[in-house]
């Protein structure tokens, strides 16, 4: 799992144009997921669909035009929008409502408080999109289980989102029962119909087919990694520090930094930036665990890359340069706020941290700083860098749905995918000006309505290509921007980059005393050969089972690549 992730916060696309009045933590986006995900072929409930039976199924890509980044995407960033575009110059994507006027139920997860139904923000949008929506907004924290007690029942609502967290038990093979088919609607050229859909990256609708047919609507996110070393830029130019170049130099810079009685400590938990350091293998999605190096398919788990990282994450623990409480295993929200207490120097997590600790520090301490330093490989030179999976949230309409309540739906996805820079987007970001937000110095900022009402929901049903913009703080937006490109240029796909996989139900919990075992041994409770051990007993105990079911899939069906 993400380390360090609050789990509070809701994980949302619109949250990077948060305001500097709501900045008061950063939200977590595109995290890594727990389970694999997905479907197999009509009628099974294993599998995946890539290749030549995808590309039937896939919608044809069409960029948008309508407005321009001023930092474009490259090497699988996202792009980035530095400045805050006034209301003169906002552009058109929707040019008149799409939809019917009929009336749509949406099940949602919701962290915090939902709105009243009848607030002005759900009026407006209803309005602009033509579609009366209800919400059924339900407690995030608890979503799996309201989702899985709604998916076994005969009645569900009109559309349902799913986080690909949840894709775990009898979930994914429900989504191929209930769900419908969005290809007759989608497919090839028939998606130019909702123009923002198709500027929809192809990989981010791969992840949307699920039993053979393209039925989620995606989210779509940067496929470089979104776990960054973020450090105190600020103290280290105080203390005269240069950011360390290998794993050697920052063993021995954090030895230097620690000063444990002055309550300061190099670092927080460092274990998934030792992953990336080291050339792991993905830790989200489990179809990532996987990739065919020459002829043999190897699981992240057999590599001794997997087995460096725990032994250099140990030294760190055993050096006593990482805060106590992160020894106690206390993460969470609290590894940020060790960070901003000047407690510690360095930690990993989101990297939409940068602007939730910066524009929330900004308001305290002028002084603050941050950054996040490129990854180094095992030697210091060039690191190996592995894809996350390019969606992780998804959006459904039912089977029982009329044909109308479908191209409502679309309609409702198309306007909320609209690109930042139109005035589609400020009011599904924002709200309705006056009520929801005001402008200060030409920047959007939510008035407490707005921070109550425009949270989540329109998150779900709709986003554009993937993008950064933080106009309150342009140059964290250039360095975020900025340090995926670099990142990106030394990433690679993995076999199943892309592709959304549901295991066999008999193996899917082989590897989930893994992460434990992992806490364990950097934290010297467990020792590197009790890893070699568990590998052991995983291959013994279906492992290897699993192994041949993926090549069988591979050669099967392809990569999505």
């Amino acid at each position: 799992m993400t380390p360090n992730a609050a789990s509070s916060s809701a994980p949302s696309r619109r949250s990077f144009l948060a305001s500097t009045a709501a900045a008061t933590a950063a939200v977590a986006v595109g995290t890594p997921l727990l389970a694999a995900c997905g479907g197999g072929q009509e009628g099974r409930k294993e599998g995946t669909t890539s290749g030549k039976e995808a590309a039937k199924i896939l919608p044809a890509y069409v960029a948008s035009s309508v407005v321009t980044p001023d930092l474009p995407a490259k090497n699988g960033s996202a792009a980035g929008f530095t400045r805050a575009i006034p209301a003169a110059e906002l552009k058109t994507s929707v040019p008149k409502a799409l939809g019917s006027g009929g009336k749509l139920t949406v099940m949602s997860p919701f962290w915090g408080t939902p709105p009243k139904d009848d607030n002005p923000y759900y009026t407006a949008m209803n309005k602009a999109v033509g579609v009366d929506v209800a919400w059924q907004n339900q407690d995030g924290v608890t979503y799996d289980q309201k989702l899985g007690a709604v998916l076994a029942s005969s009645e569900i609502p009109d559309v349902v989102v799913v986080p690909g967290w949840n894709l775990m038990g009898r979930i994914p093979s429900a989504v191929n029962a209930k769900f419908a088919d969005l290809g007759p609607y989608l497919s090839g050229d028939k998606v130019k119909d909702y123009p923002n859909l198709a500027a929809v990256p192809t990989e981010a609708w791969q992840r949307g087919i699920f039993g053979g047919q393209l039925r989620g609507i995606p989210m779509p996110a940067p496929y470089v990694t979104d776990i960054a070393p973020l450090y105190r830029k600020d103290l280290f130019a105080e203390k005269g520090y240069t950011v360390p170049g290998s794993p050697d130099e920052f063993l021995a810079w954090a030895k230097e930094a620690t000063d444990a009685k002055s309550k300061l400590w190099a670092c927080d938990d460092m274990k998934w930036t030792a992953f990336n350091i080291f050339g792991v293998l993905s830790g989200g999605d489990k179809a990532l665990w996987w990739n065919l190096e020459g002829d043999k398919l190897i699981n992240r788990i057999e590599t001794e890359q997997f087995l460096e990282a725990l032994e250099w994450t140990r030294k760190l623990y055993a050096a006593g340069v990482v805060h106590p409480d992160a020894v106690q295993g206390k993460a969470g929200g609290d590894a940020g706020n060790r960070f901003t207490a000047g407690e510690v120097l360095v930690y990993n997590q989101n990297i939409s941290d940068w602007w939730g600790k910066t524009a929330e520090q900004r308001t305290q301490n002028a002084d603050f700083e941050m950054e996040a330093f490129d990854y180094f490989g095992p030697d210091g030179g060039d690191p190996t860098l592995w894809a996350v999976q390019p969606a992780n949230i998804f959006t459904f309409v039912s089977k029982r749905a009329s044909e109308q309540q479908v191209k409502d739906f679309l309609a409702l996805c198309n306007f909320c995918a609209a690109p930042y820079g139109t005035k589609e987007f400020m009011l599904t970001a924002y709200g309705v000006e006056g009520t929801d937000y005001t402008l200060s110095k030409g920047l959007p900022v939510k008035t407490q309505q707005g921070v109550n009402e425009v949270n989540g929901a329109y998150d779900y049903t709709g986003n554009p290509a993937p993008y950064i913009a933080y106009p309150d703080l342009p140059e964290v937006t250039k360095g975020m921007v900025e340090w995926q490109q670099r990142m990106g240029a030394f990433t690679k796909k993995s076999s199943f980059f892309g592709l959304t996989v549901t295991e066999p139900a008999r193996w899917s919990n082989l590897a989930d005393d893994f992460e434990q075992l992992e806490d364990d041994v950097v934290r010297g409770r467990k020792k590197i050969s009790d890893v070699q051990q568990a590998v052991s007993d995983w291959r013994s105990r279906g492992g290897d089972g699993l192994r041949d079911w993926y090549r069988k899939l591979l050669d099967d069906n392809g990569s999505a690549d």
